[in-house]
């Protein structure tokens, strides 16, 4: 299968490729820098120079190929708004090109604007009021292209996506723990984040484009929920600092960007996504991933 991946340099891109040629699928992948673009050369991957907002060459991109993975997001937490207004035009535009062909579509998506408090799963609608509201927009847009004649899927992803080049919120709060001295969580902790490494995410990118329904929502899941109290006590004990509480009050102070995440408690499950697609984690969990030097090697 000719693949075209957005998002082929990022940290989950990177990993996919591997997996798609390994399995014998060509890919083409989006890149912006010259640098981007020997990167993926040298990986075996052919190039279209381009951007989110070139919705012309995402059409291009698309209609030329058997099938789209889209991993690219503008991850600026100061206009989310504008950055989900992005991403559904991008899908838009893939949708246009693949309208009527059966060809899949496999949109990345999160769990971060489901229902909080218990363990979400891939049969769950988005809480409209979550923080992460940006990304429902894009989720009903690739919904419906099922509608259309596109085999659209979503894969939604955890809070913590993590191994080797991680640089997300576990690499956040470990900063934030070298900053202020302390390696600090809100209330009790007990508030929960899941968590999938991404070699596991990668292959289920793979299983979604290859056998994903039209229509389906599947959940990249593999550490269901870890209290952020425990994520917080391994940053403590590798960077030799306190691990301690902070109110509510406090959290914007202490956190910064971070407050709106650190204190989220979205679980989620993915064993529909296991029966349905024979996809099994195999890879570490992120406390005995997250407890190895290379997290705090710099």
């Amino acid at each position: 299968m000719r693949v075209f991946l957005t998002g082929a340099t990022g940290f989950i891109g990177s990993a996919i490729i591997p997996e798609l040629l390994a399995a014998g699928h060509q890919v083409t992948g989006l890149v912006r820098s010259d640098a981007g673009a020997r990167a993926l050369v040298a990986a075996g991957v052919q190039v279209q120079h381009g951007a989110l907002d070139d919705l012309e060459g995402l059409r291009r991109g698309a209609a030329a190929a058997d099938g789209v993975i889209h991993t690219a997001f503008i991850h600026d937490f100061k206009d989310m708004a504008a950055a989900g207004r992005t991403d559904l035009n991008a899908i838009t535009a893939f949708g246009a090109a693949l309208a009527g062909s059966d060809r899949p579509l496999v949109v990345t998506s999160g769990t971060a604007h489901l229902p909080a408090g218990r363990s979400s799963t891939e049969e769950d609608a988005p809480d409209a009021n979550a923080p992460a509201r940006h990304r429902i927009p894009s989720e009903e847009a690739t919904l419906a292209l099922a509608a259309r004649g596109v085999r659209a899927c979503l894969i939604r992803l955890p809070l913590s996506v993590h191994g080797e080049g991680d640089h997300g919120f576990v690499p956040a709060l470990i900063g934030v723990a070298r900053a202020t001295g302390v390696s600090a969580y809100i209330g009790d902790g007990m508030n929960r984040w899941p968590a999938v490494h991404r070699l596991d995410a990668a292959r289920l990118f793979r299983l979604a484009l290859e056998k994903g329904s039209a229509g389906a929502r599947y959940h990249g899941i593999a550490d269901q929920g870890i209290p952020v109290r425990e994520i917080a006590q391994v940053i403590g004990r590798r960077l030799q600092l306190p691990v301690a509480s902070r109110s509510p009050q406090e959290a914007d102070g202490h956190f910064g960007w971070l407050a709106t995440f650190i204190v989220l408690d979205r679980p989620s499950s993915s064993t529909l996504t296991q029966q349905r697609l024979g996809w099994k984690p195999v890879h570490a969990g992120l406390l005995s991933d997250l407890d190895r030097p290379a997290y705090f090697a710099s």
